[in-house]
């Protein structure tokens, strides 16, 4: 299995290079170089698999044998999962009028990033151990990534993560996952600026391939083909546990509904779909509607500023590319979110968090029929303005309570700062601190 970039001016990496790349050099994606085409009869046979199953068996699919061994990709996946609440790492929950909801939200985070960013941690360690080799990742996050990235490798003697979170547009919780990690790997930034400002450091610095290179530098975001290939398994999950039967011909479409900020999840979809599963996507944004304008209008442009909104893992114009013209979409306000918190708990006694209620709005909003489910991303407990919002007021987890009171620590960056020079300069004293202590960094 190769995988080249998107734009194609790279030449072909196999799975530890395009893990270790992110960003391919030319500033592409890297992906397979060809999608597997599953069967009738593969789809039959994975339909009574268990999610951590079928995400081992998705994954064998792109990490050839001869690379990661079957047993020991079994195993880290195991690792991988180990920390999940649920004991099958997600879990369908079948509501009143039709509504399937996904949660993808049972890892340490509480949000559906913990399945695919313990899955690729796993994986790093694994090559890292291997080389003995160590690795400076960037992170830049609008609310969860962060903290999902940080958990996957916290503690890690070969690995330093540094991440930036936009101050103010995170919640309370979210940013306290990230600041109250004190492990000396872990360097946390809050900057003054929006998700699409605070990720032009992070690119500048893989722009500068001299410096890349020496501080094996590596990205954790949505573009990092691990994170996507892990995705795909929620795709299949879905589809098998909302199918009618998988006894008819042709088999029947399911609609998969995703909450899309960054593009990962609805790419993890798109490639589902071209493995052969009869899912039809759509992807619902909120108020800040790129994807959705692009989808319906052909209308790619950038809007003058990033609002604040209850929905704010979705707050990112700068996209790569064009989403399929074969999705549907849907753009949902802020009084459209909290009235979908507020249907389904009148209804289902439930709590949806914003993202997971963008999703139900459109579900809310279509005619009963066509078998359906809402992926949703996070736990409600960690947006209590928007639930407060909407007039409901859950009790918190005591691992969330607790991080109120722990310490906290993270460097701020100022409007007016340098911030790619900030990083630099960190980054380089890092690696100072690492040749004193005599463990060193092993170069490319």
């Amino acid at each position: 299995m190769e995988y080249i970039s998107t734009r194609g001016g790279v030449g072909a990496v196999d799975f530890e290079g395009a893990l270790f790349s992110g960003y391919a050099p030319d500033g592409g994606l890297f992906m397979p170089r060809s999608i597997p085409s599953l069967d009738r009869d593969t789809l039959q046979r994975w339909s009574s698999l268990s999610y951590r199953e079928l995400v081992k068996e998705l994954c064998s699919l792109f990490i050839p044998a001869e690379l990661v061994p079957r047993n020991t990709l079994n195993d880290l996946i195991n690792r991988a999962f180990s920390r999940f609440r649920h004991k099958d790492v997600v879990h369908l929950s079948r509501l009143k009028d039709g509504l399937n909801v996904l949660e993808l939200w049972h890892g340490v985070t509480y949000a559906f990033k913990d399945l695919s960013l313990s899955c690729t941690g796993q994986f790093l360690q694994y090559f890292l151990e291997k080389k003995q080799k160590h690795v400076t990742i960037l992170v830049g996050t609008s609310g969860d990534t962060g903290s999902s990235a940080i958990e996957s490798v916290r503690g890690q003697k070969n690995m330093d993560i540094f991440v930036l979170l936009p101050k103010g547009f995170c919640t309370q919780i979210q940013e306290l996952q990230m600041t109250t990690v004190i492990e000396d790997n872990v360097h946390v930034f809050a900057a003054r600026g929006n998700s699409d400002e605070i990720d032009e450091p992070i690119k500048e610095l893989f722009a500068d391939v001299d410096f890349a290179q020496k501080y094996n530098l590596m990205s954790l975001n949505s573009v990092n083909w691990s994170r996507i290939m892990v995705q795909i398994a929620h795709h299949f999950y879905a589809y098998f546990q909302c199918a009618p039967s998988l006894d008819i011909n042709p088999l029947p479409v399911v609609e998969i509904v995703v909450p899309t900020g960054g593009g990962g999840n609805i790419t993890a979809g798109c490639i589902a779909q071209k493995m052969g599963l009869p899912i039809q996507l759509v992807t619902v944004v909120n108020s800040n509607d790129i994807i959705h304008r692009t989808v319906q209008h052909g209308d790619f442009s950038l809007s003058e500023s990033v609002k604040p909104t209850l929905a704010s893992a979705m707050d990112i114009q700068d996209l790569h590319r064009k989403l399929s013209q074969t999705l549907r979409s849907c753009s949902a306000s802020d009084e459209d979110i909290v009235r979908a918190m507020q249907h389904c708990w009148e209804e289902n006694h439930y709590l949806l968090c914003p993202h997971s209620a963008v999703a139900a709005h459109y579900h809310y909003s279509q005619p009963e029929g066509t078998p359906r489910c809402c992926l949703a991303p996070a736990s409600a407990a960690k947006f209590q303005d928007a639930l407060l919002r909407a007039g409901l007021d859950p009790q918190l987890p005591p691992d969330i309570s607790a991080l109120t009171v722990m310490e906290t620590r993270s460097t701020p960056l100022e409007r007016g700062q340098d911030w790619a020079e900030v990083l630099r300069e960190r980054i380089q004293a890092r690696a100072q601190q690492w040749e004193m202590s005599g463990q060193g960094i092993t170069q490319s």
